[in-house]
């Protein structure tokens, strides 16, 4: 009698997962679809603000397309270490337009611009590309307030360009802002994106832009105000040769300006590659960081040798995986292949170069206003209780819109300076980075005041020199002195900042177990309790402190009733609820609750007060800028 031994096969992860050629062919024009608008409008909108011709920009975007193509199939295919072998579409990015454009503008504009941008360009994607094992060293010099404030800087200093497109003549290219005609295309254009957004969900929703593009200048081609003479002069099948222009010209200042700019791509496309990763499932170690940023590099070496720009991970398409539920890096590798098909159609790049310019203005005054969203909502994780904080983003927005608003002024500084101060996004970038290594990178640094009182205002640098034992001391009444929680918080240092010390107590409070959370939220006074002991407790009860008697003894009788039935307080975050009968309604509704559903409930309660209280912490040890931003609270 023979045992054969089973053969173990090895299963395919969906990410690698080669699907069959009709479903690459339709998965991957998908991509193609979503992606296309945002790829096309950074080549017109470069294209048009320095004065190119129509022949010159036709040229654009079919190397815009080609290139993209390539940098996808590299991204996601892989060759030795370059590429993290993801569905990540690659595209020319938005980051880059202000920059490029001061570039071309500061040396001549036109093509002889253009070569300077693309001598920039070919540098800083070779620095991306050897500085990519250590990028995860010079994260620290990029926290939210710099890569925050100068997002928000890009889409702001970016919206005059979609502004002068919204009211230039499409047909004499010339700036027209009496004439409400061209306004009304733009806003005409704003509008059906919105509609389709508000209305449209799914795959309609991520075309939008697209959909406002062909609508409007469809319209527009029905009022005359269209025309397609350079797409009859168009060949169908064409090349663009490698640098068309001319050789590459190379400035210090224009190089450095796009290295940071780089740097700033980096850190975006480190985020999208942990959102692929985590739609996908699978894990990112620094090896894959890695490697995506030497697909970043090559790339964009290759955009400046074929006359495009820098890239990076499109949000957009990252957006699109997780909507199709389609994981296949095959699908965005095919995707790459229909755009290098693309790049090589003049005719087509042509049609795209006819779209009248208010409606291209409309389309990209959506899109830039959502990359300053972008930025604003990345500030939004600062500490501004930090004054350093605060100072870094208004000093770097003040700087460039300076320079935003009266370009000029780069005209009064000296000639190694002008380049610094020819761009809004360079200034403010720049700045933004000085100054956090200036505030937290330099000299003596105690740390903004977390806890404590003035005079006795305990730092952050001081948080992270404590003990065990003098840190509950400090920090247990967050979390009613539970044990625990204050010890896996503890474990989470050092803290960089106000916002990690919030984010150590957040977590661990929530990742305990059954047993451990029960403990927990049976460590709270019962709700209306007769004596309450300490004032954390006052303060998180203050919607309930001037009750009426049979105000009083109701909240009694609700608290009775809910121990009763779960066995365990009822806790409820009142300074959120704010009035007596809404903290009622709350507990009576979740009466009705499962007592596991309930558990949930009372410490999403639990994670509200200790946020209240941390801010209470805060505020007692930064009083002058708590009541500052307290009565900008009330003034809101």
């Amino acid at each position: 009698m023979s045992s054969e031994t089973p053969v173990r096969v090895k299963k395919t992860h969906p990410v690698d997962e080669v699907l069959p050629v009709p479903k690459l062919a339709a998965y991957g024009f998908q991509h193609v679809v979503a992606f296309y608008a945002g790829a096309v409008l950074v080549p017109i909108i470069i294209g048009s603000a320095i004065g190119l011709t129509n022949e010159q920009l036709i040229h654009l975007i079919n190397a815009d397309l080609f290139t993209c193509g390539i940098a996808s199939i590299i991204q996601s295919v892989g060759i030795w270490k370059i590429g993290v072998r993801l569905p990540l579409l690659q595209g020319v990015t938005f980051a880059g337009v202000s920059p490029v454009i001061a570039i071309a503008m500061a040396n001549g504009g036109g093509t002889d611009g253009l070569l300077y941008v693309y001598g920039a360009v070919i540098v800083a994607g070779l620095v991306t590309f050897f500085i990519a094992p250590w990028f995860s060293r010079l994260l620290r010099f990029f926290p939210p307030v710099v890569t925050g404030t100068v997002i928000t800087i890009i889409g702001v200093a970016l919206l005059p360009v979609a502004v002068n497109d919204a009211v230039t003549n499409p047909i004499t290219h010339e700036q027209d802002p009496t004439n409400g005609r061209w306004m009304a295309y733009a806003i005409g254009t704003l509008l059906i994106i919105v509609l389709i957004q508000r209305f449209f969900k799914g795959f309609m929703a991520t075309i939008a832009v697209l959909l406002g593009l062909v609508i409007g200048s469809a319209v527009a081609f029905v009022l005359g105000d269209m025309n397609f003479d350079g797409t009859s002069e168009a060949s169908w099948v064409g090349f663009t040769q490698p640098f068309l222009f001319g050789a590459p010209k190379f400035s210090v200042v224009a190089i450095i300006s796009m290295i940071v700019v780089m740097l700033i791509i980096a850190v975006e496309t480190t985020g999208s590659v942990y959102a692929t990763a985590e739609i996908v499932g699978k894990r990112v170690k620094k090896e894959d960081i890695a490697a995506t940023l030497r697909a970043d590099g090559v790339a964009t070496v290759i955009g400046g040798t074929f006359n495009s720009f820098p890239y990076t991970a499109f949000s957009e398409n990252v957006g699109l995986v997780r909507l199709t539920g389609v994981r296949s890096r095959w699908v965005v590798a095919t995707a790459g292949g229909i755009m290098i098909l693309l790049g090589l159609l003049p005719k087509t790049a042509a049609v795209v170069a006819s779209i009248p310019s208010p409606v291209l203005g409309g389309a990209a005054l959506a899109l830039f206003a959502t990359v300053a969203v972008v930025g604003i909502q990345t500030l939004s994780k600062v500490d501004f209780t930090d004054h350093r904080n605060l100072i870094i983003v208004a000093t770097s927005l003040g700087l460039a819109m300076l320079v935003t608003i009266q370009p000029t002024v780069s005209e009064g500084v000296p000639d190694w300076l002008a380049m610094l101060f020819g761009s809004g996004i360079v200034l403010g970038a720049v700045s933004a980075i000085v100054l956090n290594v200036l505030f937290f990178h330099i000299g003596p640094n105690r740390g903004p005041a977390v806890a404590g009182e003035p005079g006795k205002a305990i730092t952050l640098d001081q948080v992270n020199e404590m003990t065990p034992e003098k840190f509950a001391e400090t920090f247990g009444g967050l979390v009613q002195g539970t044990p625990w929680v204050v010890e896996r918080a503890f474990e989470q240092k050092p803290f960089a900042d106000a916002h990690a010390l919030r984010e150590a107590f957040q977590d661990s409070l929530l990742a305990g177990t059954t047993e451990e959370q029960l403990a927990l939220i049976g460590s709270f006074p019962d709700l209306g309790s007769e004596d309450p002991t300490g004032i954390a407790y006052a303060k998180d009860h203050t919607s309930l402190s001037n009750l009426e008697e049979d105000q009083h003894d109701n909240v009694v009788e609700l608290a009775g009733a809910y121990r009763e039935h779960f066995g365990f307080p009822l806790v409820i975050c009142a300074r959120e609820t704010e009035r007596y009968d809404r903290v009622l309604a709350n507990g009576w509704a979740r009466m009705e609750n499962s007592e596991s559903a309930e558990r949930s409930f009372a410490m999403i309660e639990v994670a509200k007060i200790a946020n209240y209280r941390f801010d209470d912490l805060v505020a007692d040890a930064n009083p002058i800028s708590a009541a500052r931003f307290g009565r900008l609270s009330e003034l809101s």
